[in-house]
């Protein structure tokens, strides 16, 4: 064979070669762009409570340990966070404290991903259940179910008025904001365990008989979070199986949320660090991220 024609066969084979092992790798001529990621939501997508505190706007005490942070970290995505505690779903698309835009505002048509937990601080469920339940549970000494005989259905009747249609309107906006981004909404982890034969007074004084009270209000919220991410096209995030076991009577290292009383944290009933990463991962892992 002449060395002309011999080159050029060596040469054609290196070049298939060369073809052939970059497309079995996977490679590309340009790395893939970061994730445009806009984290959303209240307190418990901001962390509040867990250390280090973001300093960039301390009316939303909002950690740079959230789990959007966590997210970002294991993805190299590029976060926006506009996160804020005591964020109701109005405030998606108002302002929630002088100089604190509308949250949607930190979305746009390049937007990857959002995330975001939303819902707990609408009708003040949250609050008002766990004072009404805690209040009732001292002056009943933590015997009967005497926040249950007294509010009944209150808490998801509000839900199912009030909530529920603010949080579709809600997504809805986010999706207006961000037409092609992937949105994933979080539901809240479990706070009170499963039964009373769980419960630790002492930390979460709530009466026996409102502990599976006080748990079914907290799932009819998910319920209706469910429901309304389904109805706008987003993904939901369930806690309700992985954070079994991780309520606020179980001991440091195991539980995910902090109790009323004698927690680690300043800010009681609100996920502590080893919370929002569990759910950060469990977030990935829906998603298929990571």
């Amino acid at each position: 064979m002449p060395k002309r024609t011999l080159r050029n066969v060596m040469s054609t084979s290196i070049a298939l070669v060369g073809a052939l092992a970059f497309s079995l790798t996977g490679g590309t001529a340009h790395a893939s762009a970061p994730l445009d990621y806009v984290a959303l939501g209240d307190s418990y997508s901001a962390g509040s409570g867990v250390l280090p505190v973001d300093p960039t706007n301390l009316l939303c005490l909002r950690s740079t340990a959230n789990y959007p942070n966590v997210i970002t970290a294991r993805t190299g995505a590029r976060l926006k966070d506009v996160t804020c505690g005591a964020a109701q779903t109005k405030h998606f698309t108002e302002s929630q404290y002088l100089g604190v835009a509308p949250q949607t505002n930190a979305l746009s048509t390049n937007t990857d991903l959002v995330t975001l937990t939303i819902g707990g601080n609408d009708n003040g469920t949250f609050i008002n259940a766990l004072t009404a339940c805690g209040t009732a549970g001292i002056l009943s000494g933590g015997k009967g179910s005497p926040c249950k005989d007294k509010h009944g259905t209150s808490f998801t009747d509000q839900i199912d008025t009030n909530t529920y249609p603010a949080l579709k309107a809600a997504l809805q906006a986010v999706r207006a904001k961000a037409p092609s981004a992937r949105v994933a909404v979080l539901g809240y982890p479990w706070i009170t365990p499963a039964g009373a034969d769980q419960s630790c007074f002492a930390k979460l004084p709530i009466a026996t008989g409102d502990v599976t009270y006080l748990r079914g209000i907290q799932a009819h919220l998910n319920a209706a979070v469910e429901r309304a991410s389904k109805a706008t096209g987003a993904t939901y995030v369930d806690f309700s199986r992985v954070s079994e076991g991780h309520d606020a009577c179980k001991p440091a290292g195991t539980r995910w949320i902090e109790p009323l009383l004698f927690g680690s944290s300043v800010i009681p009933v609100h996920p502590n660090a080893l919370g929002e990463r569990r759910m950060a991962e469990h977030a990935m892992s829906v998603l298929g991220l990571g």
